[in-house]
């Protein structure tokens, strides 16, 4: 394995490091982690984006990675897409493969992770929980596909111990925290290891918590841009499934009832 090498990082907020920050405020995240601890010289070319869908991935992300000849990529997208109205697995899972397919042929080995199910950590209406559970649950399904399809190294997020312990995430509880960012970089720091990787192990920093101060800042500049957001895209189609799933709930206790 060469010295030096190129590392390409696209996808959406769960692979451009939201949740672990330096000390200016910059977000870093586990493939910051995992390049600082390659033995050699690590080239990266971060195209990812809080936000983005499979579909930016596919048509502005990869060629401009592409164009590096990434030998290590990290691809994680699909919970943006999952909290559209018109979210559809068939593409989700059209776009990775062809994702795949195409840093694969380039000589990229790819990388990618599995969700972990938020509704482990973040209190919702229990209807709520029900149609977001199915929903992820549909992005990691389409991940499985292209793990058996592929040669990709597949993290299974939800197979790592205390993998819900708060510590393991950020106050938002959408993303991974410091601690969570550092867990999934060794993780795949053991991954590539056994693929003929030369990596350090992650040094596993003093973790600072957020003040409440800090906590509420973040909060009103991030989190409330994007419900509001979400306000006009995904609520609607979840006022829908959650009246789905009501009639739904009523009509399998009345059968259950009369058997």
């Amino acid at each position: 394995m060469s010295q030096t090498f190129t590392f390409a990082i696209l996808g959406d907020s769960a692979v451009s490091g939201v949740g672990d920050y330096d000390q200016a405020g910059r977000t870093r995240g586990w493939c910051h982690h995992l390049a600082t601890a390659f033995q050699g010289v690590a080239e990266i070319i971060q195209v990812s984006r809080p936000g983005a869908k499979s579909d930016e991935v596919l048509e502005l992300q990869l060629p401009r990675a592409l164009a590096f000849y990434p030998d290590l990529t990290a691809v994680v997208v699909g919970g943006n897409d999952a909290l559209r109205n018109d979210f559809c697995p068939q593409r989700l899972y059209d776009n990775l493969r062809a994702i795949v397919h195409e840093l694969r042929s380039h000589g990229s080995e790819v990388m990618m992770l599995q969700l972990h199910d938020p509704t482990r950590i973040v209190p919702l209406p229990r209807l709520l929980q029900r149609v977001l559970k199915r929903r992820i649950d549909a992005v990691n399904s389409v991940y499985e596909r292209i793990v058996q399809e592929s040669e990709v190294l597949f993290l299974r997020t939800r197979n790592l111990p205390n993998v819900y312990d708060p510590s393991m995430w950020h106050f938002d509880r959408m993303h991974p925290s410091k601690r969570g960012h550092l867990t999934i970089a060794e993780n795949f720091r053991q991954m590539l290891s056994d693929h003929s990787w030369r990596f350090q192990e992650i040094k596993f920093e003093e973790i600072a918590d957020f003040s409440k101060r800090e906590q509420t800042l973040w909060m009103l500049r991030n989190a409330t841009p994007w419900f509001l957001k979400r306000s006009f895209d995904l609520l609607p189609a979840a006022l829908y499934l959650m009246s789905c799933e009501a009639i739904s709930i009523f009509w399998h206790r009345i059968f259950s009832h009369r058997r």
